[in-house]
């Protein structure tokens, strides 16, 4: 048996999992040079009704989630609905989306916002640009010009995520290797600041999945869980969202290191998909999300022992039934 094979976490989502509904942010448009946003048909009170039907404990939320009103009473009637039904908040910004600016907020305002919704951490993409011939590209100069900036913004904040006593995690969002992330947090030096890693994201810069959870996992306050499915075809190599569970990363080796090697600052696992939208409608995309959200959330809870609200709909875990 693992080392702390009994550590419990919530379950969350990130509300990129229903990005075709207009949650989260639109991705992957900046390789056509472009921005864009899906049509949002659904209100925050409807994501919030959606995590309780399906067992979350957690929504990872972005600014677009709540239509970008960071008035004082549109962010204390959001907080207000997820308080309510029990849910809990975490934010994600970035610092400058390359796909859908609606995310963009720097630290400062983030942590005001946050604040104001009753959140306890916020997930940064620091959208770190690397040259062309990525692979062996980290730490190069031009990428530590950037986090070098990135450092003086978190710094000059450190007093603020102390006075609100906010967890920071610093993702590899497709833009930073996972020794990148840590360079920053060893830098800042300060018990609130953390990384988050995306358990995909590191395939963006052609770095190995489990290399990358393992040297992420001992400063990790935040978990993007993801899994897909990689194969060749006579087009290429492509790697293309799952339900958790249905693709090719091994999810209980992910969880085994992330139990024994994760702080105790990590106590909650937020799942992220992304389906395929080629050969199907918008429609059909939309309840192929929600069927693969309530996938998802059972085989974290029953396999892998993640979440507390999903013993009221999906009964014992088989995890620690199998010990």
């Amino acid at each position: 048996m693992i080392r702390n094979h009994d550590r419990k976490f919530k379950i969350g989502m990130h509300s990129y999992t229903l990005h075709l509904s207009g949650f989260g942010e639109s991705w992957g448009f900046q390789e056509y040079g472009e921005h864009h946003a899906f049509e949002q048909v659904a209100t925050f009170k409807d994501l919030v009704d959606i995590a309780v039907e399906v067992g979350l404990d957690v929504l990872h939320i972005t600014l677009v989630d709540i239509q970008n009103d960071t008035s004082d009473a549109h962010l204390a009637e959001c907080r207000k609905i997820a308080e309510e039904a029990g849910i809990e908040l975490e934010l994600n910004v970035s610092f400058n989306a390359p796909s859908d600016p609606r995310v963009n907020c720097d630290v400062e305002n983030s942590l005001h916002i946050a604040r104001k919704l009753g959140c306890n951490l916020v997930k940064y993409s620091t959208d770190v640009e690397h040259p062309e011939k990525s692979s062996h590209s980290c730490l190069a100069p031009s990428v530590m010009k950037q986090l070098v900036e990135i450092y003086g913004q978190f710094e000059k904040n450190l007093p603020l995520i102390e006075k609100y006593g906010m967890k920071i995690a610093i993702e590899n969002h497709c833009d930073l290797f996972a020794d990148e992330v840590i360079w920053l947090v060893k830098q800042l030096n300060h018990p609130l600041v953390g990384a988050c890693c995306d358990t995909i994201n590191s395939l963006m810069v052609m770095e190995g999945i489990a290399e990358c959870v393992r040297k992420m996992a001992p400063y990790c306050y935040c978990v993007h869980f993801c899994d897909n499915r990689v194969f060749a075809d006579p087009d290429g190599t492509h790697s293309l969202g799952t339900a958790i569970g249905a693709g090719n990363v091994d999810c209980r080796a992910i969880m085994d290191i992330l139990r024994e090697e994760a702080p105790d600052g990590l106590d909650t696992i937020d799942l992220e998909i992304e389906l395929p939208l080629s050969g199907y409608s918008i429609e059909e995309g939309r309840e192929m999300e929600l069927k693969g959200l309530r996938e998802s959330v059972e085989y974290m809870y029953k396999e892998l022992g993640i979440g507390r609200n999903p013993a009221k709909i999906y009964g014992p875990s088989n995890y620690f039934l199998n010990k």
